[in-house]
């Protein structure tokens, strides 16, 4: 889940939200507006209502941060590298590179997130009950108490056992600690998800059939990301488990055929990528230090008119979007920053940063071919805190 536009840094966190997320401001103003609030106090101006809405709304849309920077407060505490956290259509993304290297640790990041919204609704909770005290009853006060309302369901909600959610990572930390296999602890988790998922599109739809009205529709479009974020889970947990213990080094291709971002593209094409195999291309500086990368996409998607006047560096994946990686790195520690790179791959560079190879989702492919072919290991591989896996991830 990419950011639409970048809010700034909290606590060294970055945030975010993707344009997805006004459809929950939408839900939510229209609900509020013209359902709940003139129905609870009626006679109040369509301006107050509408006021009210977008403030309830935009405090909602902090509660939605403030579990996710729980989640990643506590996960950096416990060692984790935080990528960021993203606000988007079904709520929030704590985007953790890694996982917790023990139960415990499984359990805190997990947990802090519902129990920060149970906190949230207790003090909006109480701050219900100290307006109304003071102060005649209105829209203030129905605000707050559908705030404390929204981040009780919020907790409930995500304390339900099945990954992605919350309740799953818990789901996942248990059994880890029970059986001291992360593999299958985390395999369960990401099948009681996809169980759950299933449940909640079946759930939807007969709502829809018996007239229940549309919110079948929200209860069947969370089920299915659910269903598919928790299929990817297990997919991804499986392929880590298979991956460990193999080298950046191990992969890669090396010495990759670079160029120089001056190199005008009709050049490089005739010199280059006609003579070639390769569909991915590291641009290097005069020392060999990495500067961008450019794929046959990218070359693909400029006119063939502009190509004589076009650079190579002007059609590159900047290379601060690009992962780099050291030939000895493990390679499940690269993958993670591989999810998130707009082309897919990664570069490596030797201790002075000069490109010595590329990794590519072929690579990785074969690697996991591989993997089963090669001779029998008497120290299986580790499915305790050794295993990690990428992103977490729940809805909101």
């Amino acid at each position: 889940m990419r950011d639409s536009l970048r809010i700034g840094r909290i606590a060294g966190i970055r945030v975010g939200f993707n344009i997805s997320v006004l459809v929950i401001v939408v839900i939510l103003v229209v609900g509020l507006a013209l359902g709940r609030f003139p129905a609870t106090f009626p006679g109040r101006s369509p301006a107050a209502y509408l006021l009210a809405a977008l403030v309830t709304a935009f405090v909602f849309l902090l509660s939605l941060l403030a579990h996710e920077l729980a989640h990643a407060i506590v996960a950096r505490r416990n060692g984790i590298e935080v990528e960021g956290i993203t606000l988007w259509l079904f709520g929030g993304v704590a985007q953790l590179r890694g996982e917790p290297r023990t139960p415990g640790a499984d359990f805190r990041v997990a947990v802090v997130g519902p129990l920060t919204s149970l906190v949230l609704a207790l003090v909006f909770g109480l701050a219900a009950a100290l307006v109304a005290a003071v102060a005649e009853p209105g829209l203030t006060v129905s605000a707050l108490m559908y705030l404390a309302v929204v981040n009780v369901m919020l907790a409930v909600f995500n304390l339900i056992p099945a990954a992605p959610l919350d309740g799953g990572r818990v789901l996942r930390a248990f059994l880890w600690w029970r059986s001291r296999d992360r593999l299958r602890a985390a395999v369960t988790a990401a099948r009681a998800g996809r169980v759950f998922g299933y449940t909640l599109i079946g759930l939807g739809f007969l709502q829809l059939v018996v007239g229940l009205g549309f919110g079948g529709l929200w209860l069947a479009l969370i089920g299915l990301f659910l269903v598919n974020a928790a299929t990817a889970e297990e997919q991804q947990t499986q392929e880590n488990a298979a991956l460990h213990g193999i080298r950046v080094i191990d992969v890669m291709t090396r010495n990759p055929v670079t160029a120089s971002p001056e190199e005008p593209l009709s050049l490089f094409i005739d010199r280059t990528v006609l003579t070639h195999r390769f569909s991915t291309y590291p641009l290097v500086d005069t020392v060999g230090r990495f500067s961008g990368l450019v794929t046959l996409n990218r070359i693909r998607a400029v006119a063939p008119e502009r190509r004589a006047v076009t650079r190579l560096g002007d059609i590159a994946c900047p290379p601060d979007q690009v992962p780099v990686a050291r030939p000895e790195e493990p390679l499940t520690d690269l993958l993670p920053r591989m999810a998130g790179c707009p082309d897919g791959r990664a570069v490596v560079v030797d201790s002075s940063g000069v490109v010595i190879g590329l990794i590519t989702p072929s690579d990785i492919s074969r690697a996991l071919q591989l993997r089963d072919l090669r001779p029998f290991d008497p120290y299986p591989t580790p499915r305790g805190a050794d295993v990690s896996l990428t992103h977490h991830r729940h809805a909101a």
